[in-house]
């Protein structure tokens, strides 16, 4: 649990490093992709969710994969991304939003296995697919962070390796608990 909360507090501090697009979206994949499966996995109760909640629709996998796409995609629209650049609050309000849905997410998962493999894998594939768009874009998509690249970097470049970023971290996270989760039931006999 302790290294979760660490993980949770360095992608925040990321999120206020100067480091540009590829910090900034390091700080997002550090979160949603590596805090949140990591607090969930070393939580007391590593089902997730308490029995008497699992049939809700509050722990549906795939309601909260939903959730997710939702929340990433919203906060990469280039309007939400220049508030989030210019407001503290809104930046980490941001951040907040990104480490709570990775771990309902991961948690429902856990919790209803056979549903959590799809969940999981879609998830996988809208977050490979948004660092692929931001990745291959022609031109740079977010005015504040285009003026502050990363170190060493020109603003495309930056926001090229910002979605290089998302799409390995984001997409290979998300997949690889997807196939654990799918190589579980198996062995369970479950699937």
């Amino acid at each position: 649990m302790i290294a979760g909360i660490v993980l949770a507090v360095v992608a925040t501090v990321l999120v206020f490093s100067g480091l540009g697009m590829t910090g900034h979206m390091a700080a997002h994949m550090l979160a949603v992709a590596v805090a949140a499966p990591v607090l969930v996995f070393s939580s007391p109760s590593k089902r997730g969710v308490p029995p008497s909640r699992e049939r809700s629709v509050l722990a549906s996998p795939l309601l909260w994969a939903m959730v997710e796409f939702f929340v990433v995609w919203a906060w990469h629209l280039p309007a939400l991304r220049a508030l989030a650049d210019v407001h503290p609050a809104i930046a980490l309000a941001e951040q907040t939003l990104f480490l709570g849905v990775g771990v309902m997410l991961w948690r429902a998962a856990l919790a209803r296995p056979a549903e959590g493999v799809a969940a999981l894998l879609l998830t996988s594939m809208h977050m490979t697919l948004l660092g692929a768009l931001i990745g291959l874009a022609p031109r740079p998509l977010y005015a504040m962070m285009a003026m502050h690249p990363a170190p060493g970097l020109d603003a495309l470049a930056d926001q090229q390796l910002g979605g290089v970023v998302m799409l390995l971290v984001g997409g290979a996270s998300y997949c690889l608990g997807g196939l654990w989760l799918l190589g579980t039931l198996l062995r369970r006999g479950t699937a």
